[in-house]
């Protein structure tokens, strides 16, 4: 037992030194770095490192997808750069939930996969998905300019499946699920429903300015959960 909580600490120095690392990288702002920092104890010291490992994994290929042809998506006005509070909130709050409870209710297992997958999913498609040059709007399939609110292209659509495949695939090695056509299945199909569910909100509530990116990315991630729940 004892072990086990001097493990976690080192754990959680590690942390920190990831926080400082993306804080000085300019990739989060200094609030933004904190509630990472919270969430990420919540989940180590509730469900476990590798828990938190998963998220991390979501971290660093979202900051890689964003710093790609970073240029180009200044040049369209669509580079997100240093992601605030609101952001980490938005696509972590629903998986930290899920940890929290994960270890004494089987099903949030799946919800913790799915709020992941569909953060990763989202994420990819957004970040990636901007430099197919025919987006079509998810509603009517009219085609709109890259970067449009509820815009889906083929590029966008498969690094989203492929991002959330990864979350399944390191769930699955991390020992979240020991059975990884469960881990993977799970993680495509409410990664992509979850994926979805952010157009068709952007397309008919953001477009709008009824809802905020951050009010999107969070109903996607509960969506998300809920299908990984009915999955698992």
């Amino acid at each position: 037992m004892v072990e086990a909580i001097m493990v976690n600490w080192v754990y959680v120095i590690l942390l920190f030194i990831l926080g400082f690392i993306t804080y000085r990288r300019k990739s989060l702002d200094i609030f933004g770095t904190a509630i990472m920092i919270i969430m990420g104890i919540v989940i180590i010291f509730s469900a476990g490192a590798n828990w938190l490992l998963l998220i991390v994994l979501f971290l660093i290929m979202s900051l890689l997808a964003t710093k790609y042809s970073r240029k180009y998506k200044m040049s369209l006005g669509e580079f997100e750069g240093r992601r605030t509070s609101k952001n980490v909130i938005s696509n972590g709050v629903v998986a930290c939930f899920m940890a929290a409870f994960g270890g004494f209710y089987l099903p949030f297992v799946g919800g913790f996969i799915g709020a992941i997958a569909t953060a990763t999913a989202d994420t990819l498609a957004s970040e990636i998905g901007v430099l197919d040059q025919n987006p079509r709007l998810i509603t009517t399939f009219q085609k709109v300019d890259p970067g449009t609110n509820g815009a889906v292209s083929v590029l966008g659509t498969t690094v989203g499946i492929v991002g959330a495949a990864i979350i399944g695939i390191a769930a699955c090695l991390l020992g979240i699920v020991n059975d990884p056509i469960a881990a993977i299945s799970v993680s495509i199909i409410s990664g992509t429903v979850g994926c979805f569910m952010d157009s068709i909100l952007g397309a008919l509530f953001e477009n709008r300015d009824l809802l905020t990116n951050e009010h999107v990315n969070l109903i996607a991630t509960i969506v998300g959960a809920i299908v990984g729940i009915l999955l698992i």
